[in-house]
């Protein structure tokens, strides 16, 4: 194969190129996916957020949700806090809203891998097509002494570049069904993540009615 992909450096340009675009993208997402994105202490930190909530201590629960500006799950927790004073219909579309922004920001680029996927094979069946277009030309115009060594390669030629097209599409597909596996893990924590933000939300407003403070009745009735 090395052999081939130096005799033939021209015509394998495309392919390589895909494979260090794939490279790079695969690099990219797996850090993201498997390392910034996910929340690791996830029961600490809503832990933590209910017990601010709770004693109505809103700008510190935001500040908690700043510290983890990478993580998804904080940013969706800070837009549903920021809008804790407002009905629970703006409260319930903020969350979607910012739903929406984190499982865009999750799956970015890794739908490129199927992209590539499918235009390596391409490419590779382009070159498979000019090694047998050069085999059939040897076959109809050399010499007999010529023609067997043209239509070996031509027929070598058809073969390695099916290969390498193959070699980087399907590690790209068995890459991009794991990112998605990884993917939708992620969409449903944030899922999930706004449900427990509107709990906790809930759980204030109950508590605050339950018991007012003099001059907090006018402040709970405008709650959630």
């Amino acid at each position: 194969m090395l052999s081939f992909l130096i005799n033939n450096i021209s015509h394998m340009i495309p392919i390589l190129a895909c494979l260090v675009l794939a490279a790079a993208i695969i690099f990219d997402r797996a850090r993201m996916l498997y390392i910034v994105y996910p929340m690791r202490a996830a029961a600490a930190f809503f832990d933590s957020i209910r017990n601010l909530v709770m004693a109505d201590r809103l700008a510190e629960a935001i500040a908690l949700c700043d510290r983890y500006k990478q993580k998804p799950v904080a940013f969706v927790v800070k837009h549903g806090l920021m809008r804790a004073h407002q009905p629970q219909e703006i409260i319930e579309n903020g969350l979607e809203v910012a739903v929406g922004e984190a499982v865009d920001r999750v799956r970015a680029r890794t739908g490129y891998l199927s992209m590539i996927a499918n235009v390596a094979t391409l490419l590779g069946l382009i070159g498979t097509i000019l090694g047998l277009i050069k085999s059939f030309e040897a076959v109809g115009a050399a010499s007999a002494q010529e023609r067997s060594g043209m239509l070996a390669q031509g027929i070598s030629m058809a073969m390695n570049h099916t290969l390498w097209g193959l070699s980087v599409a399907v590690p790209c597909m068995v890459i991009f069904s794991f990112f998605m596996n990884r993917t939708n893990r992620l969409k449903g924590e944030l899922d999930r993540a706004a449900v427990r933000t509107m709990d906790i939300l809930q759980q204030r407003y109950v508590h605050s009615v339950e018991s007012p403070r003099g001059g907090d009745r006018t402040q709970v009735r405008r709650a959630l």
